[in-house]
């Protein structure tokens, strides 16, 4: 009953769509509550104030009065604690499905108050924000659990605190846009195909075993390719080039998979992807009614692989 009326009562609170960041926090999307302990003081100062009155005994009027006072301040100080917060980014580097996504939030401050306690909550994660310094700015991380391939929404944030003394909650919301998670790679999948070609070339590469040429020095070359003999004939300084064999480019093409069914395909290419990451092989990923992405390879070609499967229709709506 409290969880739908909560849930029922968030649907009328801002935001209610996702928004751009950054947010600033300001006082019409802070919200403040009593907690329990803040209702039970104030049943036990109506209790002490109505006993005063009753007996007319001033100094116990004056303490329940002063203790009044004290809860208002705390409401204030509580709504001030949020009020002109901003929120800068919602980040995660990308994981794959069944993984932890790592979240990071940043926030700031732009005016002279210190804050102190502050709480996020997201779906089933909460974590405590490093105190934030007047004018400022802290990260805090949440770890959320990941189930499917695609963007992943994590709903509003909600920003929260019971500072000072604990008798007030004071919340605010941010909706972030959802974030990237990639398919879950095929475990124990097959080797790369190799297709008809199974050639190799050479690449130059600094750690590479056979020397390719050579060329004239050039500040910053490690000592160690220097040829000094070639050198000491041309009185010049030598370097040598050295290359290193490669696989041939390998060709990843959703059609050649017809036989897999349709989850199955996208897991068996993303493994691929990462086997040829994982052997410095060069890589065309063909995806149907998208272009080819490659062939190339190294930490932004992978993503952009990595992300076009995960944003591949799910087989439902692909049917």
């Amino acid at each position: 009953m409290q969880a739908s009326a909560a849930r029922w009562l968030a649907q009328w609170a801002r935001p209610r769509a996702v928004e751009a960041l950054p947010v600033r926090l300001d006082r019409r999307r802070v919200y403040v509550l009593p907690t329990r302990f803040g209702l039970f003081y104030a049943a036990l100062v109506f209790t002490m104030a109505l006993g005063a009155l009753n007996y007319n005994n001033n100094p116990a009027l004056l303490l329940a009065l002063l203790l009044g006072a004290t809860a208002m301040a705390s409401l204030i100080f509580a709504h001030l604690q949020l009020s002109g917060l901003r929120v800068d980014a919602v980040s995660a580097d990308p994981v794959f499905a069944g993984e932890r996504l790592q979240v990071h939030v940043a926030l700031s401050a732009r005016d002279a108050r210190r804050r102190d306690g502050l709480r996020l909550d997201a779906l089933d994660a909460s974590t405590f924000v490093p105190p934030l310094p007047p004018e400022g700015s802290a990260v805090a991380e949440l770890l959320l659990d990941t189930r499917q391939r695609g963007w992943h929404d994590i709903g509003r944030l909600r920003v929260s605190t019971t500072q000072p003394l604990g008798l007030a909650r004071a919340w605010s919301w941010v909706w972030p846009s959802p974030l990237l998670v990639y398919p879950a790679p095929e475990v124990q999948g097959p080797p790369l195909p190799e297709g008809g070609n199974t050639g190799q070339h050479a690449r130059l590469n600094p750690a590479g075993d056979d020397v390719h040429h050579l060329r004239g020095y050039r500040p910053g070359d490690a000592p160690r390719t220097i040829a000094w003999k070639p050198s000491a004939r041309r009185d010049t300084l030598l370097v040598r080039e050295y290359e290193q064999p490669v696989g041939v480019e390998v060709s990843l093409a959703w059609d050649a998979l017809g036989a897999l069914p349709y989850e199955q395909r996208i897991r068996r290419l993303a493994h691929w992807v990462e086997q040829a990451e994982r052997t410095d092989r060069r890589y065309r990923l063909t995806l149907p009614g998208q272009p080819a992405l490659g062939p190339s390879h190294g930490p932004a070609h992978r993503h952009l692989c990595l992300r076009a499967l995960a944003l591949m229709p799910h087989a439902d709506a692909a049917r």
